[in-house]
Parts: C-alpha cells; sequence; structure tokens
C-alpha cells in the first residue's frame, strides 16, 4: 500500500479556514491533532487523498487550499531530506536528490527529472486513481516544489510553466496568479518547467561536503526501507523499459526483479494491484506522455506502447481516459 509522510495531514490543517472542525479527520488518521510532528510517521495515500478533500469541503476558500499548503512548506520540514535538498550545489542537484531519494517521504510519490528544450521538466509521478483528494495533493506537491526552490535558490526562481495533468478546480486566475507562470491543465504531466538558467544557479548553502554527508544518510534510510513498499512503481517502471518489444510476461519482468512469477504476483496481490493492472497503468502513462510530448503518428505511439494494432491501442486508450488519442492530442496541446 502506498503511504505519504503525515507532515503533509498537519501542514494541510494549519492552512485551514479557522474554525473548521477536524479532530475527527485526525481520528480516522489515526493521529494525534496535536502532535508530535515527524515526517518520518506515514499514513495510508488513499486515507490521505479522503481526509484532504474532506477537508477542503469543509474550508470555504478550498480551491486555493492546496496551493497555501505548499507556500508554507520549508526544505527544514523534510528532515535529511530537506538538508540534503539546500545544500546541493544548485536546484539540478536538488531535483536529482528528489530523483534518488524522495521515497523516504513515502512511496506514493515519485519525482523525475526530464530534459527539455527549454531546460527541464521536473515531473511527479503518484500512485492513485485520481479522486479529488488525489488531484488536490498533486497540486500541494507543486506548489510545495515551487515554494522551496524560491527558498534555496540565490536567483529569483519562477517556473516558466506549471503542468497538470487534471482540470482546473476553479478559476485559471487563482493558479497563475499563485506561480506567477502560465499553468497548463490536462497536459499529460503534473509538473514545473524550470530554464536552464535557473536550475543551474547556485543554491544559498550549497555545500558538496554537506551534501554527501546527507546523501550518505539518505542512502542507509533508503537502503532500509522494504522494497515491497516500492514494488508496483518498480514494476511499472520495468514494464515501461521494454513496451516497445511487445508486452511483456510476468515471469520477464519477475525475472528482472530477481524474484519468481508466483512470488510477484502474490506480492502485487498483497498490496491491492494485479500484474495486469500494473502493465495497463504503465501503458497508459507511457501513451498520454507520447501523444504529448511527441509528433510520433497514432501507429507509431500504438507500437511504443506494445500494440500490434492501432485499433487495438485506440479502444484500450479509449477505456483508459474515456476520448480516442487524436481528442486527447488536440485536446491537451491546445490547451497549451
Amino acid at each position: 500500500m502506498s503511504q505519504i509522510t503525515s507532515l503533509y495531514v498537519y501542514k494541510a490543517v494549519a492552512q485551514a479556514s479557522p474554525n473548521i472542525e477536524t479532530s475527527d479527520l485526525f481520528e480516522q488518521l489515526g493521529l494525534n491533532p496535536d502532535g508530535p510532528i515527524d515526517p518520518a510517521v506515514l499514513v495510508s495515500s488513499t486515507q490521505y487523498y479522503d481526509f484532504f478533500a474532506a477537508l477542503a469541503d469543509r474550508d470555504p476558500n478550498g480551491v486555493a487550499l492546496p496551493l497555501r499548503i505548499g507556500a508554507t512548506m520549508r526544505s527544514n520540514d523534510y528532515g535529511a531530506f530537506g538538508l540534503a535538498w539546500k545544500s546541493a550545489p544548485n536546484l539540478r542537484g536538488s531535483f536529482a536528490r528528489s530523483e534518488r531519494y524522495g521515497h523516504v517521504l513515502g512511496t506514493a510519490e515519485t519525482y523525475c527529472v526530464e530534459m527539455a528544450a527549454e531546460g527541464l521538466f521536473f515531473c511527479l509521478e503518484k500512485a492513485g486513481d485520481g479522486r479529488p483528494g488525489m488531484l488536490m495533493s498533486n497540486e500541494a506537491s507543486m506548489s510545495a516544489v515551487d515554494t522551496i526552490s524560491r527558498e534555496v535558490s540565490t536567483g529569483k526562481f519562477t517556473p516558466l510553466a506549471v503542468y497538470f495533468k487534471h482540470a482546473p478546480r476553479g478559476d485559471r486566475a487563482i493558479y497563475e496568479a499563485h506561480f506567477g507562470c502560465p499553468v497548463r491543465f490536462e497536459s499529460g504531466r503534473d509538473a514545473l518547467l524550470v530554464s536552464a538558467e535557473s536550475a543551474d544557479t547556485p543554491n544559498r548553502l550549497g555545500d558538496e561536503t554537506i551534501a554527501s554527508f546527507f546523501d550518505a544518510h539518505l542512502e542507509q534510510q533508503l537502503a532500509s526501507l522494504l522494497q515491497e513498499g516500492h514494488l508496483e512503481l518498480r514494476v511499472r517502471r520495468a514494464v515501461a523499459n521494454v513496451l516497445s518489444e511487445g508486452v511483456p510476461t510476468v515471469s520477464a519482468i519477475a525475472s528482472g526483479l530477481a524474484m519468481s512469477a508466483r512470488t510477484l504476483q502474490r506480492r502485487l496481490s498483497e498490496q491491492g494491484h494485479s500484474f495486469q493492472g500494473v502493465v495497463d497503468a504503465s501503458r497508459k502513462e507511457l501513451a498520454l506522455r507520447l501523444l504529448y510530448e511527441t509528433d510520433y503518428s497514432l501507429a507509431e505511439v500504438a507500437f511504443l506502447t506494445g500494440f500490434a494494432e492501432q485499433s487495438a491501442f485506440t479502444r484500450a486508450f479509449k477505456r483508459w481516459s474515456g476520448q480516442t488519442p487524436r481528442s486527447y492530442r488536440l485536446t491537451a496541446r491546445a490547451s497549451q
């Protein structure tokens, strides 16, 4: 089961409008409203998303709540991870550490860096079913990344653009006023687009020696985590790496993960997943990115996502997203 640091729960409640009753929400998560706050204490991602949605429903200014929450975050709030972030030589180094060590804050969120013509995308991949609380959590995460990037950089950090997979939950102007840049919804990714100049601007407290110390500490934390907690993400990545060769068998993926097919299926089942479901999720994610980010023909996208025929790809994509690949590409690009 995916998990998220309980730190976000306390931050969320602190930014909610006054006089909102929250004791029952804490009780449902098994947390003490009065703390102590420990980023290492994790809660179920599903429970957290439900908590987030319930809190926003009670807040008269719920549309902006996730953005307010993200804006309160500081690198020190994240413990050793945050110290590694701000002691990195520049934001490129900070982002790389998120990519490497982000799972010490929970298994629900995975960050990755992707090169772009303008600089780089700092992308968020989050486990979940797209429920409202998950979408709000994505907004809070992107706001937090923006905030702590501004905190640590010696430059005047502003993203070139912010991207969300989902539709706006309210007035787009609220989002653009918060981030100070264009915000593009239904884009096929959750990410900040950062210029090369901003990524390479030195951090205020950048120090390779200090960063190396925290890197070593985080390596130990990462190694101590149960590998089972990361299994679904590991399988998704393994599948994505070989889709252009066709849909892999469970035996092939299990072998690459140094376990038997039966063990892989059992462990996925224990976490509420199936191998076929993970394969579908991986194909969908790759298809969305290829349709949005490239000019590959639909036939080429079908091939790269493991389909022998374009018609089969179209049927699967309609099942995943409710629209055809062509409609998705046109809609997503029109929102740029």
